[in-house]
């Protein structure tokens, strides 16, 4: 079978590509509005570009009527956000935040979590999260036509919060962590762990 993604719809092409493109890292993502409004939402769109300088952006898309999600309006304002880390443990509290609650309402409440004041952007960080990355925006990228815009946020890192008992001898132990990671869309709402592991060594070269 071949596809060519022109031909689609949009429903169809993501049903495909978040398939593709699988596991994916889940950007947590928490901003501030102009008002001091927290916001806290999930996106599986999410990558590191570079590690000198610290550069990671995510994906944020337009809601179906083609309004735009707080996440991004928070980010156009502010130019500021932090990235928290989801383990296991916090893979509930990251669904509740996924839902559409209106810019009054704070997700940190309904999903019972702790908004801790960042050390160097307005954002709050995840309190029980157990890395927590402090962005500035360098760039956002469009792609898409109005109404249906999707935007992909680029920042640099500025600095890192990291739980020291995740970090024995001053390394991250990833298998600690027991982070969770975004599936395909069939069956739909799919997760995966990272407790399931194996150690391939490159190839001397």
């Amino acid at each position: 079978m071949n596809l060519e993604p022109k031909d689609l719809n949009a429903r169809d092409i993501y049903r495909i590509f978040v398939s593709v493109v699988s596991p994916k890292p889940i950007a947590w993502v928490s901003t501030v509005d102009l008002v001091g409004r927290n916001n806290l939402a999930p996106f599986s769109m999410y990558t590191m570009l570079s590690t000198v300088p610290a550069v990671l952006g995510f994906g944020v898309s337009a809601y179906h009527d083609g309004g735009k999600k707080d996440t991004i309006k928070n980010v156009e304002a502010t130019n500021e956000f932090v990235i928290n880390l989801v383990t296991e443990e916090l893979s509930v509290a990251m669904n509740i935040t996924s839902s559409s609650f209106p810019p009054e309402v704070s997700e940190f409440e309904k999903a019972g979590l702790t908004p801790v004041r960042s050390a160097m952007v307005a954002p709050p960080r995840v309190g029980q999260s157990p890395i927590s990355l402090e962005c500035r925006v360098l760039e956002i990228l469009r792609f898409g036509s109005e109404p249906m815009v999707n935007s992909f946020i680029v920042g640099e890192v500025l600095l890192v919060h990291l739980d020291d008992k995740y970090c024995p001898g001053g390394v991250i132990d990833s298998e600690r962590l027991k982070i969770v990671g975004r599936l395909g869309a069939q069956p739909p709402d799919l997760y995966c762990r990272t407790t399931d592991t194996f150690i391939m060594k490159r190839p001397e070269s």
